[in-house]
């Protein structure tokens, strides 16, 4: 529990981050940054906490969830200079998110009885939702509606995790492994610039 707990503020954190550079790149306030970081962070979590009836919302609960979304945006702010001189801090710091979110989306999920189907689902709603809103607020296109591999890694982790813990794998093992799929698939992509077929 003690390592989800830090996995779970982690993910919150660098969320916060990728949110809270999004807007900055449009010269838009701390406020904006903020309220961005903010959206970006919780988004996944609590749709997925709201399909699944589970209440309180965690940031709502845990008061550390906030404070972990102000130290987000607050490294934004504080070292936007060394940030923006990394071309791909961006990406690191969404790709980190992701795969935090989707081991601890479906460990959630299966905390509270649900089908391993149903989540592995929520595992992938869990990461890339919050992104899907932060990309709408500074109107991009969705990642997850680009040429590029994202959903699918989050579900290719989701599944990895459903089938380590049948095979009763020790927990920490598992989520470390799981997110390391999701991390390395999505990095790999964008790398050598991979993506899904296309219908049609």
């Amino acid at each position: 529990m003690e390592l989800q707990y830090a996995l779970e503020l982690t993910g919150t954190f660098v969320f916060a981050i990728s949110g809270a550079l999004a807007i900055r790149e449009l010269d838009q306030d701390v406020f904006g940054a903020g309220f961005t970081g903010f959206i970006t962070a919780i988004g996944g979590g609590t749709l997925r906490d709201i399909l699944l009836d589970s209440y309180p919302l965690v940031w709502i609960a845990d008061i550390w969830f906030l404070y972990a979304i102000l130290a987000g945006v607050l490294t934004a702010f504080v070292f936007p200079n060394f940030l923006s001189r990394l071309r791909k801090t961006f990406l690191l710091f969404d790709t980190l998110g992701i795969g935090f979110f989707t081991v601890l989306g479906v460990e959630k999920a299966l905390s509270l009885g649900v089908r391993p189907e149903i989540a592995a689902i929520m595992g992938m709603f869990s990461a890339v939702m919050g992104g899907v809103i932060r990309d709408t607020l500074t109107n991009e296109i969705p990642v997850l509606f680009r040429k590029e591999v994202y959903a699918s890694a989050c579900l290719a982790g989701a599944i990895l995790y459903l089938v380590l813990h049948h095979y009763q794998v020790p927990r920490e093992y598992n989520l470390l492994i799981s997110m390391s799929l999701v991390i390395s698939i999505r990095l790999i992509s964008v790398k050598y610039k991979l993506s899904l077929p296309r219908l049609g």
